[in-house]
């Protein structure tokens, strides 16, 4: 409770954080050879950036040992969508982690008991004692179990906007600068790009349509707004590994999509853990086995009343909306549905005409239908005139310096 009124300096912040890292296990990966990078967000509705950006920079010579979590509220969790593909294991032993980082340089399992047990009880406490949005205590929270992983550097993806934690750009900046200077002064390198959370990110919110839309984006297709950042938060991962200008990083990842190389990747890493390659569309062979997935019983489509532009699609509306039919947790305790969830035909800023379809929900009960179709409806705002276009990248934060970036540098 003092932490939560009075905050912390940067030196008392990583203090906490080294102490709540070393409370458990901290992972030696000295035996493997090359950079180990890895990338963390604080959590947003459709981000499922973590499973085309892992094997993509694996696939560009970059060691990936990625340590997540599952979704709890309106936003969803990488380990939930993974465990949408069938056999597939987040539950590696370390033996298995280690084996999987020296065979093909990736993997993505969850957190064990043993990496930063001190952060589990604290965050027991801070979730009882209504302490849990303090900037400090979510950065050392965060940065302890990532930092637990043995890693050279990280990057982050901070939310900022309706379906973020994080809701305020001020918080979210204080948030990430709190983040880059505790890694910084632990030795481990760490950058961190403040990235609007105002719409759901891509198309697909739920579960396995987010692992079919990540293939997607692996096999050169997807969303323009998904592709963007997740080329940009690959290009810092490339430059922290390996000191490379981020346009040319930009370029070698954008050539492993084209080439095959990412989805071969991610191929690798479904079959290392267990999962059922038949998922994946093969770049060579075109086996397309997609229908191995959970798909949902009940499939509604949602018809615009009016013609116009989309104006607003509020984001934690539209994961309130995934989570009501199946897609989230209410509670830890809660089971997921993986084939629920929604597809948005419409973003915002494109056209819609009256009784045009702007969006789908699958489920399996149709009370949970129409309770999301409500929130659903609620979501979506319509306008005369067009949108202009805001970035999708705020701010990037380094140790030297915060860089802002406008409309017209990047959009």
């Amino acid at each position: 409770m003092a932490i939560y009124f009075r905050g912390m300096n940067p030196e008392e912040t990583a203090s906490l954080t080294r102490i709540m890292m070393t409370s458990g296990q901290v992972l030696n990966l000295s035996d493997i050879p090359g950079k180990k990078i890895d990338k963390h967000s604080t959590g947003g509705v459709g981000d499922k950036v973590s499973l085309i950006l892992a094997p993509l920079v694996a696939s560009a010579g970059v060691i990936v040992p990625m340590i997540s979590g599952r979704g709890l509220g309106h936003t969803g969790g990488t380990l939930d969508k993974l465990e949408s593909i069938p056999g597939f294991r987040t539950d590696l032993s370390l033996k298995e982690f280690k084996d999987s980082l020296l065979k093909i340089g990736l993997a993505m399992v969850g957190q064990t008991e043993e990496i930063a047990p001190a952060d589990k009880k604290l965050y027991a406490l801070r979730d009882v004692t209504a302490t849990v949005d303090s900037i400090p205590l979510m950065a050392s929270s965060i940065m302890s179990k990532k930092l637990a992983e043995g890693i050279d550097g990280l990057v982050l993806d901070v939310k900022t906007g309706s379906g973020a934690f994080m809701k305020g750009y001020e918080d979210s900046l204080k948030l990430a600068r709190t983040m880059v200077e505790t890694g910084t002064s632990l030795g481990v390198e760490t950058v961190a790009l403040i990235t609007d959370m105002n719409q759901p990110l891509g198309r697909a919110v739920g579960n396995s349509l987010e692992v079919l839309e990540a293939i997607d984006v692996l096999k050169g297709g997807g969303p323009e707004d998904l592709v963007e950042i997740t080329i940009e938060l690959g290009a810092w991962m490339l430059r922290l590994a390996h000191g490379l200008d981020i346009e040319k990083g930009r370029g070698i990842l954008m050539a492993n999509i084209k080439n095959g190389d990412g989805l071969k990747k991610f191929k690798e890493m479904v079959s290392m853990q267990g999962g059922d390659t038949e998922v994946v569309v093969d770049s060579t062979h075109r086996v397309d086995r997609q229908e191995l997935l959970p798909s949902s019983e009940i499939k509604r489509e949602l018809r615009s009343k009016e013609n116009g532009y989309i104006e607003r699609i509020d984001a934690e509306s539209v994961g309130i909306a995934s989570m009501v039919l199946g897609a989230g947790r209410e509670r830890v305790d809660s089971v997921i549905d993986h084939s629920a969830g929604i597809i948005l035909m419409k973003k915002r800023g494109d056209s819609v005409r009256k009784e045009e379809p702007f969006a789908i929900l699958y489920g399996r009960e149709e009370s949970m239908m129409e309770k999301a179709e409500e929130l659903l409806l609620q979501a979506y705002k319509l306008s005369d005139t067009k949108p202009e276009r805001t970035p999708l990248i705020k701010t990037i934060i380094t140790k030297e310096d915060i860089v802002p970036l406008t409309g017209t540098e990047k959009t």
